[in-house]
């Protein structure tokens, strides 16, 4: 990536976040933080507790469109399969583990399930789990698990960005490693910036949003340039 198309980015988002606009993807970190609180795979009825971490008042914005229903095909799975489903979380949020076998082992899981799913219940009109779309759901499990670490996802972003800051190889198939460390460059450059890290600070509120180290930054710095700014990049 080239470090001046960076540095031009970063200076159109600074001044993004100086406006009254800013806040289009504030929501985030509101989730974010609901799933900090509410997130416990020790619980009781883990069911419960699933919904609870992904609801929000914002939360159709991310996983109830039309045709679109991972929560809910989720919740389905932990009242059928509660403890196959619980070992499914503790692999992928397993550390010690690489990346892409977690992500890829998590999706095989999902296809399992769905499969048993369909035999048991013939008549069930569940055409997928929608956990496979190029892993934006498991990114998000991750990326609210692990705040610091993991970023969300889908593969046509990351290739566009990439393409806005010169990268000289653009990825064709997933690369979710890749994807982790372009997302760490970007943040060690953003927590450089004070200027940007005070004016995002003011967007959040204590009471409601996550308040520590959190990649979403990054996510609503790339959301910027691709979709809110879309202008070619003032490089000098």
């Amino acid at each position: 990536m080239q470090l001046k198309r960076i540095q031009a980015a970063l200076a159109a988002y600074k001044t993004y976040l100086e406006t009254p606009e800013n806040d289009a993807r504030i929501y985030l970190w509101e989730s974010q933080q609901i799933f900090q609180t509410q997130w416990n795979l020790e619980a009781f009825d883990l069911a419960a507790m699933y919904n609870r971490s992904l609801d929000s008042r914002h939360s159709r914005r991310m996983w109830n469109r039309e045709n679109y229903e991972p929560k809910r095909i989720m919740g389905i799975f932990f009242q059928e399969q509660s403890d196959f489903v619980k070992q499914m979380f503790q692999d992928l949020f397993d550390e010690k583990k690489s990346l892409e076998g977690r992500a890829s082992r998590f999706v095989f899981y999902c296809d399992q399930l769905l499969d048993d799913h369909r035999e048991k219940h013939r008549k069930s009109k569940v055409d997928g789990h929608f956990h496979d779309d190029g892993y934006q759901i498991v990114s998000l499990y991750l990326a609210f698990r692990y705040p610091a670490i993991y970023n969300l996802y889908d593969l046509r972003s990351f290739q566009q960005i990439l393409e806005k800051f010169g990268a000289p190889e653009i990825p064709k198939t997933h690369d979710l490693e890749r994807y982790a460390k372009v997302c760490k460059t970007l943040y060690n450059m953003i927590q450089k910036e004070e200027e940007i890290l005070t004016l995002h600070q003011q967007r959040l509120n204590p009471q409601h949003h996550y308040m520590e180290d959190s990649m979403l930054l990054v996510y609503d710095f790339m959301q910027y340039i691709l979709v809110d700014h879309r202008g070619a990049l003032s490089v000098p």
